[in-house]
């Protein structure tokens, strides 16, 4: 797995929320080896440091070879994101495309978003 990097977060005083969106995810699904699409949506509340984004893209796209079920990789993004960059908050939702006609979204946070 790629290091995720990080960088100091420029107004750590203040609540705000970043959004990231990932439309080119890519793992395998481990009972037919066929690839699986998705598009990650990623929001968080930055407390110290915030995800860089070269950094997020080389580990999302290290998924492409893994087989792995869609809720355990939306868990895994968001339990190896959280560790990397500790949060106030942070949701990870998985959009996977269609596949034998049902198409799939996860959603993974880590509690009730500061303000709500």
């Amino acid at each position: 797995m790629p290091e995720i990097e990080v960088f100091p977060n420029p107004s750590p005083s203040r609540n705000y929320t970043i959004k990231h969106i990932c439309p080119e995810f890519t793992s395998v699904c481990p009972k037919t080896g066929q690839p699986d699409f998705a598009t990650i949506e990623l929001e968080y509340i930055p407390d110290k440091v915030c995800l860089e984004l070269k950094a997020l893209k080389l580990y999302y796209y290290s998924f492409r070879n893994e087989g792995i079920y869609y809720e355990a990789v939306t868990n895994r993004l968001l339990d190896e994101l959280v560790e990397a960059c500790d949060p106030r908050w942070m949701r990870v939702t998985g959009i996977f495309n269609v596949r034998g006609g049902i198409s799939s979204v996860i959603v993974a946070e880590t509690a009730t978003k500061p303000g709500n």
